[in-house]
């Protein structure tokens, strides 16, 4: 047999041959290396023999693949573990994944000190070095032989394989467990791990199910890639939105007032009210937008004409009960309905669109429980929404102009390079659930790619995203967990105002149905805001943040100057705060610093005198004194241009 290498370099045999084997005949090191083997674009176990020509890529812990394997064993000696401290308890599941591993048990809910514990005795299991052996059983004695462990998670998932199947097993030492595998040959070969959390999760991620507890673990090839990537969680947690975001008063949410509702504090307000009169000037004034209100609520009647009513009901806050009630209403889960009648109130010629309508919209979804994070997924929000009722001829300028705007106001928010793009098609396997045939959708699909493709954007296609009624493109941004949500969006719709009977009248004075571009220039306000606590850590941009300055006098007596210079800066549009405390100056600035208060200005008997202050930013630099109009003028000039270049 003949095995082709990376490299293109070949390796012949006249018998069998394991992967450990050919390791070893190319190098001492790489079999000492070798984790698993890409055999034909399939990772397999170590030990694999082959037996027929193929190509073969040695895998180790420093490649991806690699890594994955590593965090699958660390995975089993974690369950392995827990049996030996918590016997009673019953194992689930326990996959690899980005960032580490995991592992699902049914069991009491876990402390930092229970993972600390846990974590000592997967070391005592590493030290003791048991190889991993693989075998297999058919599947009515797979399903006895867990029945005997007492353990019903895996007999349920054997019972989902097949009639015949063979079922496979690993084992370490008296551990055993159900996996497909591959895994190291040894788990003395996990070097350094760490458990991180611990949480409760549903069996097979279904509310309905039983309630599990799972732990939270990483490992990697060496110990100094696991520091690096502990630092970076530490990273993480000083950046989570949900945890900053508190802790910056610029949100919470309470119990009784419910989950997925967060209460936007004073903080957090400033900041919406800034960035929301910032998106309505800028679409009116400079995009050609008018401006409408619409209700909070519909009759039924609304959506059933839209079609949310039988395509996205569940997803609806509905008020009533359609056999009991002679009105049934709901919370609006988007304003297009509503709009759609603003343009209707008065007859449209040609020369009348684009037709751009915006609203500062608040909606309401009814999210799933376990789905609610923070501010990037709650059930009331409020959107920088837009409809643009378009002649079938504008369709590519109009769209042209949308993806700009949403380029711009990334570009002033200083995320344009945190976002991807992707174009979300239908799912031509369930054309029930859309509007329109396949010429329709393969049309208003190949219109959107032309127009990201004329931007060199680089996007990704996704089947099933689009909404029912037409094709979109989703600009998508990570948080720092590295969950994707979507952040603005850009949909095609050439099918619903037939629904509305929407028209125009065109130049020959015939009546023509028009298309309509659904768009967001920023999103979602609540979404927006969490992303820019994680952006930024908390040191927003001097325009956006809710206290751009604040006045330290070093004692009582100069605080009427303080005061003095507070109206200066408040006349000129400045958020400032003067802190007249009978504390040191020194802790003064500290809590400032701590606050995330872009500039700190120092005021004392030189200042009073010459009409100076004393310029010191958060980032602890000292910028000498300044006349205070000068102050004014760089102040503003940052405000104005909207810089995020850190004072």
């Amino acid at each position: 047999m003949i095995i082709t290498l990376k490299d293109g370099s070949q390796k012949e045999y006249d018998a069998p041959r394991s992967i450990r084997d050919i390791a070893r005949d190319i190098s001492e090191g790489l079999m000492r290396a070798a984790v698993a083997g890409d055999v034909d674009g399939e990772i397999k176990d170590i030990r694999t023999l082959i037996d027929t020509d193929c190509t073969l890529n040695i895998i180790t812990a420093n490649d991806p693949e690699g890594l994955k394997v590593l965090r699958h064993t660390a995975s089993h000696v974690l369950a392995e573990a827990v049996k030996n401290l918590y016997p009673n308890a019953k194992l689930a599941i326990g996959p690899a994944i980005a960032d580490g591993f995991y592992y699902d048990f049914e069991a009491e809910p876990f402390s930092r000190e229970d993972l600390d514990e846990i974590e000592k005795e997967m070391k005592k299991i590493i030290k003791k070095g048991a190889k991993l052996n693989k075998f297999t059983l058919p599947r009515e004695e797979a399903i006895k032989f867990m029945e005997d462990r007492n353990e019903p998670y895996k007999v349920e998932l054997i019972k989902d394989l097949p009639e015949g199947a063979e079922i496979s097993f690993y084992e370490q030492g008296d551990f055993v467990d159900l996996c497909a595998g591959p895994h190291l040959s040894s788990v003395k070969n996990i070097k350094a791990f760490k458990l991180i959390s611990s949480s409760m999760a549903y069996w097979r991620g279904n509310e309905n199910n039983a309630r599990l507890q799972r732990i939270y673990g990483t490992a990697f090839a060496n110990k100094e890639d696991l520091e690096a990537h502990l630092a970076h969680l530490e990273d993480i947690k000083m950046r989570d939105h949900n945890k900053l975001g508190r802790e910056m008063e610029i949100f919470t949410t309470v119990d009784v007032i419910g989950q997925g509702l967060p209460l936007i504090l004073p903080n957090g307000v400033k900041m919406v009210q800034k960035l929301q009169r910032w998106i309505e000037d800028l679409e009116d004034k400079e995009w050609g937008y008018v401006r409408t209100k619409t209700p909070l609520m519909a009759k039924s009647d609304l959506y059933k004409i839209s079609g949310h009513w039988d395509h996205y009901k569940d997803g609806m806050f509905v008020l009533g009960d359609e056999e009991k009630d002679k009105e049934v209403f709901a919370l609006r889960p988007m304003t297009c309905p509503f709009q759609y009648y603003v343009y209707k109130n008065t007859q449209k010629s040609y020369r009348d669109l684009p037709y751009r309508m915006g609203e500062t919209s608040t909606l309401f979804r009814k999210e799933d429980s376990g789905e609610m994070h923070g501010l990037t997924r709650v059930r009331q929000f409020t959107i920088s929404e837009g409809h643009n009722v378009i002649r079938p001829d504008q369709v590519e300028e109009e769209l042209q102009n949308c993806l700009e705007l949403a380029m711009y106001v990334l570009k002033t928010l200083g995320l344009q390079d945190d976002v991807t793009y992707r174009l979300s098609k239908w799912d031509p396997e369930n054309k029930e659930k859309y509007l329109g045939d396949n010429e329709y959708w393969e049309t208003t699909q190949e219109v959107l790619r032309e127009v990201l493709q004329r931007n060199n954007v680089q996007f990704v296609e996704a089947d099933g995203e689009a909404a029912f009624y037409g094709p979109k493109v989703d600009i998508q941004a990570k948080n720092v967990y590295g969950k994707e949500d979507t952040m603005i969006t850009i949909q095609l719709d050439c099918a619903i105002a037939e629904n509305f009977d929407m028209y125009f009248i065109d130049q020959n004075g015939d009546k023509v149905r028009p298309y309509i571009i659904h768009r967001t220039s920023l999103g979602c306000y609540e979404r927006t805001l969490a992303w820019l606590i994680e952006k930024y850590a908390g040191k927003f941009p001097v325009w956006l943040c809710p206290e751009q300055v604040r006045i330290l006098p070093i004692s009582e007596k100069y605080e009427e100057y303080a005061e003095k210079v507070r109206k200066e800066l408040a006349r000129a549009g400045v958020d400032v705060t003067a802190d007249n405390r009978s504390e040191k100056i020194g802790f003064k600035i500290r809590e400032a610093q701590n606050k995330k208060v872009p500039y700190m200005l120092i005021v004392g008997a030189n200042e009073e005198s010459d009409g100076l202050v004393s310029v010191r930013t958060r980032s602890g630099g000292d910028k000498g004194q300044m006349k205070l109009e000068e102050f004014i003028a760089k102040i503003s000039e940052e405000i104005r241009t909207k810089t995020t270049q850190e004072p």
